[in-house]
């Protein structure tokens, strides 16, 4: 499956001090129009710092991603979203990797725990926000995690 990074490039910093810097805001796994859509709904609620008083809002849509240009009192600002495909992470844990040449481990090696029962799913709506986002975590209260 394929992992997007979503990208943003913002102006920071005032005066003759202003630049753009870039950061990943999130990864998503899925396809290509799954992360436009994402990107595009953090776009349309992103708040940069600057400018403090806004005094126009513009979202422009551009080939892989979005345009967001603010006009201040003196100065206007941009902030560029993008999706980009996730090549390489230094950051990112390898999955572990089994030589053809090792055999299969046994079974007598370290047990496996016992699988926990799946919670209930909630009901459409129910411990749900507006978006579908659940409001208590899957992972709350689990035990198998360290």
């Amino acid at each position: 499956m394929t992992t997007w990074g979503l990208v943003v490039e913002a102006t920071v910093g005032l005066g003759e001090r202003k630049r753009t810097e870039a950061y990943v805001l999130a990864h998503v796994e899925g396809s290509r129009e799954a992360a436009l859509a994402e990107l595009e709904r953090r776009a349309r609620g992103y708040d940069p710092e600057h400018p403090r008083n806004p005094k126009r809002r513009r979202l422009l849509r551009s080939g892989d991603g979005f345009l967001l240009v603010i006009d201040g009192a003196w100065q206007s600002y941009a902030t560029r979203f993008s999706i980009a495909e996730l090549l390489e992470d230094s950051d990112r844990p390898e999955p572990p990797q089994q030589d053809a040449a090792d055999p299969a481990p046994s079974q007598e090696t370290a047990p496996s725990p016992a699988p926990l029962p799946p919670e209930p799913e909630p009901a459409a709506g129910e411990g749900c926000d507006e978006d579908g986002v659940p409001l208590r975590p899957s992972w709350l209260g689990r035990t198998d995690l360290s």
